[in-house]
Protein backbone atom coordinates (compact mmCIF):
# COMPACT_ATOMS: atom_id res chain seq x y z
CA UNK A 1 0.00 0.00 0.00
CA UNK A 2 1.29 3.49 -1.06
CA UNK A 3 1.11 6.71 0.94
CA UNK A 4 -0.58 8.36 -2.03
CA UNK A 5 -2.89 5.72 -3.42
CA UNK A 6 -4.11 5.72 0.24
CA UNK A 7 -4.57 9.41 0.06
CA UNK A 8 -6.66 9.19 -3.31
CA UNK A 9 -8.77 6.76 -2.20
CA UNK A 10 -9.30 8.81 0.90
CA UNK A 11 -10.12 11.53 -1.35
CA UNK A 12 -12.49 9.92 -3.50
CA UNK A 13 -14.47 8.49 -0.87
CA UNK A 14 -14.91 11.38 0.72
CA UNK A 15 -16.37 13.03 -1.77
CA UNK A 16 -18.21 10.19 -3.25
CA UNK A 17 -16.49 10.62 -6.78
CA UNK A 18 -15.22 7.41 -8.90
CA UNK A 19 -12.21 6.91 -10.33
CA UNK A 20 -10.53 5.00 -13.45
CA UNK A 21 -7.32 4.63 -14.60
CA UNK A 22 -5.97 4.14 -18.30
CA UNK A 23 -2.22 2.44 -17.96
CA UNK A 24 0.83 2.42 -20.83
CA UNK A 25 3.90 2.90 -19.76
CA UNK A 26 2.82 1.93 -15.45
CA UNK A 27 1.17 -1.54 -16.97
CA UNK A 28 -1.43 -1.36 -14.32
CA UNK A 29 0.58 -0.32 -11.12
CA UNK A 30 -1.44 2.47 -10.66
CA UNK A 31 -4.73 0.31 -10.40
CA UNK A 32 -2.92 -2.11 -8.61
CA UNK A 33 -1.63 0.23 -6.01
CA UNK A 34 -5.56 1.83 -5.54
CA UNK A 35 -7.00 -1.55 -5.08
CA UNK A 36 -4.51 -2.48 -2.32
CA UNK A 37 -6.45 0.08 -0.40
CA UNK A 38 -9.22 -1.30 2.12
CA UNK A 39 -12.17 0.28 0.98
CA UNK A 40 -11.05 0.93 -3.08
CA UNK A 41 -14.47 -1.22 -4.21
CA UNK A 42 -16.11 1.90 -3.27
CA UNK A 43 -14.67 4.65 -5.50
CA UNK A 44 -12.20 2.32 -8.45
CA UNK A 45 -14.33 1.56 -11.39
CA UNK A 46 -11.46 0.03 -13.13
CA UNK A 47 -8.67 0.30 -15.16
CA UNK A 48 -7.30 -0.26 -19.01
CA UNK A 49 -3.74 -1.27 -19.68
CA UNK A 50 -3.19 0.15 -23.37
CA UNK A 51 0.11 -0.39 -24.06
CA UNK A 52 -0.34 -1.04 -28.15
CA UNK A 53 -1.37 1.95 -29.37
CA UNK A 54 -3.80 -0.49 -31.74
CA UNK A 55 -5.58 -0.80 -28.10
CA UNK A 56 -5.32 3.01 -27.39
CA UNK A 57 -7.12 3.61 -30.71
CA UNK A 58 -9.80 0.84 -30.22
CA UNK A 59 -10.41 0.86 -26.29
CA UNK A 60 -9.20 5.03 -25.24
CA UNK A 61 -10.29 6.92 -28.92
CA UNK A 62 -6.85 7.89 -28.80
CA UNK A 63 -6.36 9.60 -32.11
CA UNK A 64 -4.76 7.02 -35.11
CA UNK A 65 -3.16 10.19 -36.67
CA UNK A 66 -1.62 11.66 -33.73
CA UNK A 67 -0.51 7.91 -32.69
CA UNK A 68 1.25 7.68 -36.15
CA UNK A 69 2.59 11.06 -36.48
CA UNK A 70 3.82 11.82 -32.94
CA UNK A 71 3.70 8.77 -31.16
CA UNK A 72 2.49 7.48 -27.98
CA UNK A 73 4.61 9.42 -25.85
CA UNK A 74 2.73 12.80 -25.99
CA UNK A 75 0.72 15.70 -23.85
CA UNK A 76 -2.12 14.68 -26.38
CA UNK A 77 -2.07 10.97 -25.98
CA UNK A 78 -2.20 11.40 -22.03
CA UNK A 79 -5.10 13.33 -22.52
CA UNK A 80 -6.78 11.40 -24.88
CA UNK A 81 -6.25 8.02 -23.02
CA UNK A 82 -7.57 10.20 -19.69
CA UNK A 83 -10.71 11.26 -21.10
CA UNK A 84 -11.36 7.87 -22.83
CA UNK A 85 -11.19 6.00 -20.14
CA UNK A 86 -13.11 8.35 -17.70
CA UNK A 87 -15.72 8.19 -20.48
CA UNK A 88 -15.63 4.75 -20.95
CA UNK A 89 -15.61 3.26 -17.37
CA UNK A 90 -18.40 6.37 -16.67
CA UNK A 91 -16.28 7.42 -13.85
CA UNK A 92 -15.92 11.38 -12.30
CA UNK A 93 -11.94 11.07 -12.42
CA UNK A 94 -9.44 9.39 -14.50
CA UNK A 95 -5.57 9.02 -14.78
CA UNK A 96 -3.59 8.35 -17.85
CA UNK A 97 0.23 7.30 -18.14
CA UNK A 98 1.83 6.62 -21.29
CA UNK A 99 5.92 7.42 -21.40
CA UNK A 100 9.16 5.54 -22.14
CA UNK A 101 10.74 3.47 -19.52
CA UNK A 102 13.45 1.98 -21.64
CA UNK A 103 16.32 1.11 -22.67
CA UNK A 104 15.41 2.14 -25.78
CA UNK A 105 13.61 5.43 -27.19
CA UNK A 106 10.36 5.68 -28.33
CA UNK A 107 10.36 4.39 -32.14
CA UNK A 108 8.20 6.68 -33.36
CA UNK A 109 8.97 10.07 -31.99
CA UNK A 110 12.45 9.16 -30.31
CA UNK A 111 11.40 10.46 -27.26
CA UNK A 112 14.10 9.43 -24.60
CA UNK A 113 13.93 7.05 -21.64
CA UNK A 114 12.81 8.76 -18.30
CA UNK A 115 10.08 11.05 -20.53
CA UNK A 116 6.76 10.74 -19.06
CA UNK A 117 3.18 11.79 -19.33
CA UNK A 118 0.29 11.94 -16.87
CA UNK A 119 -2.90 13.14 -17.56
CA UNK A 120 -6.14 13.57 -15.27
CA UNK A 121 -9.31 14.22 -16.51
CA UNK A 122 -12.36 15.04 -14.65
CA UNK A 123 -10.85 18.84 -12.71
CA UNK A 124 -12.52 21.57 -12.67
CA UNK A 125 -10.07 23.31 -14.66
CA UNK A 126 -10.53 20.68 -17.56
CA UNK A 127 -8.15 17.47 -18.23
CA UNK A 128 -4.70 18.94 -16.62
CA UNK A 129 -0.58 17.03 -17.93
CA UNK A 130 2.19 16.82 -15.94
CA UNK A 131 5.58 15.82 -18.30
CA UNK A 132 8.10 14.16 -16.55
CA UNK A 133 11.70 13.61 -17.03
CA UNK A 134 12.53 10.47 -14.53
CA UNK A 135 15.56 8.63 -14.26
CA UNK A 136 16.70 5.27 -13.23
CA UNK A 137 16.36 1.91 -14.65
CA UNK A 138 13.21 0.61 -16.36
CA UNK A 139 11.83 -1.12 -13.46
CA UNK A 140 12.64 2.89 -11.79
CA UNK A 141 11.00 4.66 -13.84
CA UNK A 142 7.78 2.85 -14.14
CA UNK A 143 7.93 3.00 -9.85
CA UNK A 144 8.34 6.74 -9.87
CA UNK A 145 5.48 7.46 -12.73
CA UNK A 146 3.53 5.64 -11.21
CA UNK A 147 3.94 7.58 -7.51
CA UNK A 148 3.81 10.77 -9.57
CA UNK A 149 0.36 9.70 -11.37
CA UNK A 150 -1.13 8.64 -7.69
CA UNK A 151 0.01 12.17 -6.29
CA UNK A 152 -0.79 13.95 -9.99
CA UNK A 153 -4.65 12.14 -8.84
CA UNK A 154 -4.76 13.36 -5.75
CA UNK A 155 -4.00 17.12 -7.04
CA UNK A 156 -6.21 16.99 -9.53
CA UNK A 157 -8.93 16.14 -7.15
CA UNK A 158 -8.35 18.24 -4.49
CA UNK A 159 -8.74 21.44 -7.34
CA UNK A 160 -12.69 21.40 -6.00
CA UNK A 161 -11.77 21.67 -2.50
Amino acid sequence: MSEEASAVIAQAVAKGISLAVAESLTGGAVAADLVSIPGASAVFRGGIVAYDPVIKHDLLEVDAAALASGGAVTALVATQMAEGVAKRLSSDFAVATTGVAGPDPEPVSGQKPGTVFIAVAGTALGTLVRELSLTGDRAEIRAKATRAALQALADGIAIDD
